[in-house]
């Protein structure tokens, strides 16, 4: 997350904190979600069921339970379906480029292949 940089259209800083985060449960840990508080994202990230147990075990000390936005972690399905019909492309999906440029081009032409179809 450290290197991702959005340029802005007018100029200046480039962006460095995203809107919001979806993930799914492996990235449910204390040490992720303090990060994204730290950094103010906002994230929908759902909870496994041995830490709702562990937390509850604790009683008044497990704390409130982390937020959960159901319907932004529902839009995480959409970005992962785009994901596998861009592997749907041979060098996409084994990654042929050596330089990371080159394969950007190559995830640009899926897309825009994939655009025009529609």
């Amino acid at each position: 997350m450290a290197e991702v940089r959005v340029p802005r259209r007018g100029g200046g800083h480039p962006r460095t904190r995203p809107d919001a985060l979806s993930a799914d449960k492996a990235y449910s840990s204390r040490r992720i979600r303090i990060y994204l508080r730290r950094r103010q994202i906002p994230h929908s990230i759902p909870k496994k069921k041995d830490q709702v147990g562990h937390r509850l075990a604790r009683g008044p000390a497990g704390g409130r339970p982390p937020s959960f936005d159901r319907a932004a972690y529902k839009r995480r399905n959409e970005v992962e379906r785009m994901i596998n019909r861009l592997k749907g492309f041979r060098a996409v999906a084994t990654r042929y480029d050596k330089r990371a440029y080159v394969f950007h081009g190559t995830v640009t032409v899926a897309a825009i292949r994939l655009w025009l179809r529609d």
